[in-house]
């Protein structure tokens, strides 16, 4: 039901990225290219990882794309899954849960202790499904963001 992503993959993840941007009212800010995502998949120096959930007859119908964070307090790495979506006609088949799974696996078998993401507010199914797994909410915590013009902005040259 799960399996690595492959180059081969990248049509069908960068399809369901903008199924999820749409879901989450968001499609117009979901820019990444197909030649982006396998840069960063499958470049050089790879700084994503993506997993890609099947149907019995073999189908892509889910993904989680993840990287590596850093937790200075516990000093190992941990995953970050930046994106984990499932196709409406195939939930509540165990895909997510199974996408879930493997990341977990991965962090117990390389001694990563955290696996941490994000969820919009509004997203009742998908917090009632992470708490349903033992996931809790970080909730002393905000997430900032610097993007387009403030993060250009802020990063210009000195003096220019």
């Amino acid at each position: 039901m799960i399996r690595t992503a492959t180059p081969a993959d990248v049509p069908v993840v960068h399809a369901l990225i903008r199924e999820l941007a749409e879901y989450e009212k968001a499609l117009d800010e979901a820019r990444a290219t197909p030649e982006q995502l396998h840069e960063a998949l499958f470049g050089e120096r790879p700084a994503a990882y993506a997993h890609i959930a099947e149907n019995e007859a073999g189908e892509p119908v889910g993904f989680a794309l993840w990287f590596l964070n850093f937790s200075t307090w516990r000093g190992v790495h941990g995953i970050y899954l930046e994106d984990l979506y499932v196709r409406p006609e195939a939930r509540g088949g165990g895909h997510g849960k199974a996408l879930l799974t493997e990341l977990a696996r991965i962090c117990v078998e390389r001694g990563y202790e955290r696996l941490e993401w994000s969820v919009l507010n509004w997203n009742t199914p998908s917090i009632a499904f992470y708490e349903a797994l033992g996931a809790r909410p970080q909730d002393e915590w905000t997430v900032y963001r610097l993007t387009d013009g403030a993060l250009a902005a802020l990063g210009a040259p000195a003096g220019v």
